[in-house]
């Protein structure tokens, strides 16, 4: 199965600590393993076993110190939820709600958050669980819950997005303000006038990074603009 053929493939494989898009440690304490997989690969791995893999497999997987491991089990469970019947889009959301704690590093939220998260709640018009997840204290959890936002954003529902965004506007991790700015930005790319009154609302308040990632698809005068806290031109 999936597991083994990894496991033969890579047994000798060299590990690095970190690579040009991940830093050794976002979390005192954490470390991650990287193998050097690429994208391709990952989605190669997963297309191939998505159907026939079991959940105790993609359990050793998620759980397993090499990163991208992890992404092959997350890429696996998106893949599922796309064929799967109501009943078992709720057993693949109760199983990544399990082993969340091994969902930690910010491209392995980044996959799956709005494909299974996002997507079930939206269809099930409950948010209450993103909202308590934006209050944690852990940072994975946070960006979870936000990005999570996105599939919402995807059918033109925004309000979460500006919720769940003020609950984080003042946490102090990058990772956090980088992914409120992405949202805040897709929330632009479809209402840009529903971004432009949250950010006049908010400018005093938000930090930089996430400032500028919410405004990456205005014209660059009007970047200018709001950078300096002009907002006379709405």
């Amino acid at each position: 199965m999936l597991f083994e053929e990894l496991e033969s493939l890579y047994k000798k494989a060299k590990l690095s600590t970190s690579t040009r898009y991940h830093k050794e440690s976002y979390v005192e304490g954490e470390v991650d393993y990287f193998l050097g997989l690429n994208s391709a690969t990952i989605s190669a791995f997963s297309k191939k076993y998505y159907k026939t893999i079991d959940f105790l497999e993609i359990s050793k997987l998620l759980e397993h110190k090499i990163h991208e491991y992890r992404s092959i089990a997350l890429s696996v469970l998106c893949r599922k939820m796309l064929i799967a019947n109501k009943d078992e889009q709720k057993t693949i959301v109760e199983f990544y709600l399990k082993e969340m704690d091994y969902i930690n590093n910010w491209d392995l939220v980044d996959i799956s958050a709005a494909n299974i998260l996002g997507k079930y709640y939206f269809d099930n018009n409950d948010y209450s669980l993103l909202y308590e997840l934006s209050m944690s204290k852990n940072l994975w959890y946070k960006r979870i819950a936000i990005v999570a936002s996105h599939h919402m954003i995807r059918n033109d529902i925004y309000n979460l997005t500006l919720n769940l965004t003020s609950n984080l506007i003042k946490d102090a991790h990058d990772l956090i303000h980088k992914a409120c700015g992405w949202m805040l930005r897709e929330v632009g790319k479809r209402d840009e006038n529903v971004l432009t009154e949250y950010l006049a609302n908010n400018y005093e308040v938000m930090p930089r990074t996430m400032l500028r990632y919410a405004i990456e698809k205005y014209p660059e005068n009007i970047r200018k603009r709001i950078l300096k806290g002009d907002f006379l031109w709405r």
